[in-house]
């Protein structure tokens, strides 16, 4: 038995069942999900490629012909179909994101966008090197610090090498359960894309639990767009064009950063900074109460929906099917009762197949994200505050 052959075989079969699968219940089945399953269902191509390289070489040393061997063979080629069921899609995210707009922003939308968008995805970058971020036109200047807490005080700033001037403002919060998570991990796609367009990203760390609990957060995340307001046109932005964004914990912190603008009780010591924004993205979002935390029918003070109001800005809301942390139909539920409440623009794509934190590389679907949040911004900042 080749067993090199049968281990790596086994190994992949296993993370492509919670890929493609993708149990959500029970909670150990959707963690499993999450922690087995979001490799391969990013970038399925690396999995095909070591399944069809392991058999190749099995084959040409001829370790193929014993039964057990063709039947770890068989079980091989019953999961590169797994992986071509994850690759197709993630390629069909382009259409999810394009119905979503479509529906969000109104079918002439592209009749009123100012800048030219992407027409074809870094397929050579998707396809060999989806965890490469660095690019040759954007700088990091990394580690700036916004506030007295140390490294969770730290935010770094993405910007083109050709110092912009008058471009918009990208502020991004990272997930991590809001117990963990850093500044460099998610969303580096769309930091690396906007900033190669003219953007200024900048993507903060803000405190954690156990150190502080809410709001100590949320005023963090007021504190990196009052910094933002203050310091951004040193960088080449333009801060009246300011957008928040993030990944699961963060995009609670985002959505709460769009429906609480400028108020006091989020902005102790610096209550006249301004903290409005342009619009607000959340990918993968929790929106409820933290993780373990026992379900209440009152809204909590840390839940976006408890500050739904009429005055919200623009907002996108993007999230997986198969995302077994935070439930698609909490952000389904989400995303309906702001279109119920909001007199601006909300657009809500539902990526079919797409796991928790599906912003970690280079994939189909990241990338299609990022086309999508660079057309609602556009579209957006061409009638800021056009109505639906």
């Amino acid at each position: 038995m080749p067993m090199g052959y049968v281990a790596t075989t086994a190994i992949f079969a296993w993370c492509t069942f919670f890929a493609v699968v993708a149990p959500r219940r029970p909670r150990p089945l959707a963690s499993m999900s999450f922690w087995f399953g979001l490799g391969l269902n990013e970038v399925p191509f690396v999995g095909l490629y070591v399944l069809v390289g392991s058999t190749v070489l099995a084959a040409a040393q001829g370790d193929l012909r014993s039964p057990g061997a063709k039947a770890t063979a068989a079980v091989a080629a019953v999961t590169a179909a797994g992986l071509v069921v994850s690759a197709w899609r993630g390629v069909r995210t382009d259409q999810a994101v394009g119905r979503a707009l479509r529906q969000g922003l109104g079918a002439d939308w592209r009749d009123h966008v100012n800048v030219s968008l992407r027409r074809h995805r870094p397929w050579a970058r998707i396809l060999l090197l989806p965890a490469l971020m660095w690019r040759h036109d954007v700088e990091r200047i990394p580690n700036i610090r916004y506030g007295p807490a140390g490294r969770r005080n730290l935010l770094d700033v993405y910007r083109h090498r050709d110092a912009p001037r008058g471009g918009p403002v990208l502020i991004y919060f990272h997930g991590g359960h809001f117990t963990g998570g850093a500044k460099n991990r998610e969303a580096r796609p769309l930091l690396y894309r906007l900033a190669s367009q003219g953007w200024v990203c900048v993507s903060a760390n803000y405190r954690l639990r156990p150190e502080t609990t809410f709001p100590g957060h949320q005023i963090d995340a007021k504190k990196v767009i009052a910094w933002a307001r203050e310091h951004a046109a040193a960088h080449g932005a333009d801060p009246s064009k300011l957008f928040v964004a993030g990944s699961s914990a963060g995009s609670n912190l985002a959505g709460l950063c769009a429906f609480t603008q400028n108020a006091p009780e989020f902005q102790p010591g610096f209550e006249s900074a301004d903290t409005s924004v342009t619009g607000a993205i959340c990918l993968y979002g929790y929106y409820g109460h933290y993780f373990g935390d026992s379900p209440d029918d009152a809204p909590s003070p840390n839940q976006p929906q408890g500050y739904l109001r009429p005055g919200a800005p623009p907002m996108f809301v993007v999230h997986g099917t198969k995302d077994a942390l935070a439930t698609v139909e909490a952000a389904r539920n989400f995303a309906g009762r702001l279109r119920q409440v909001s007199d601006d623009i909300v657009v809500y794509a539902e990526l079919p197949g797409a796991q928790h934190a599906f912003d970690l590389f280079h994939s189909p679907r990241s990338e299609a994200v990022v086309d999508g949040v660079e057309a609602f911004a556009a579209r957006v900042l061409a009638a800021p505050r056009t109505r639906r």
